[in-house]
């Protein structure tokens, strides 16, 4: 009997500490396209993401930040929202103020601790690109 109520308290705890975010956190990153169509190979043409994401509900975070981008050089701010499915695969949508692109991906964070992780991303940019972005975030409980 005590056996099970230790396991029990013990699987809740787990649970508690390994959460990837709750309501109210604020999230920080950023990302560098490893792949972008219409570049002649990997890291031929660097486009650089740092945004700033707070969450409004546990699964539901709005957020803001810019984009830089090395060929043709030109900045962007990045306005966006991601909703997640789980603690790890994301859905995210962003508008890109300055290029005047939209972009819908499909991503999966890895908790690497409490408070860091390590996020992969794939985009489609409406303007007719498609990205491979790999990242780090770190969240502020």
């Amino acid at each position: 009997m005590q056996l099970k109520f230790i396991f029990t308290f013990l699987v809740c705890l787990s649970a508690l500490i390994g959460r990837a975010q709750s309501t109210r956190d604020v999230m920080i990153g950023g990302g560098l396209d490893v792949i972008k169509s219409g570049s002649d190979g990997l890291l031929q043409r660097a486009q650089v993401g740092l945004e700033a994401h707070y969450f409004v509900q546990r699964h539901f975070a709005v957020g803001i930040g810019t984009e830089l981008w090395t060929r043709p050089q030109k900045n962007s701010f990045m306005m966006g929202m991601r909703w997640y499915a789980n603690d790890h695969v994301f859905v995210r949508f962003r508008g890109l103020i300055g290029t005047n692109d939209v972009a819908l991906g499909l991503g999966y964070a890895k908790p690497l601790s409490q408070y860091v992780r390590l996020d992969c991303m794939g985009d489609f940019y409406f303007a007719g690109a498609v990205g491979l972005r790999g990242g780090i975030s770190y969240i502020l409980r």
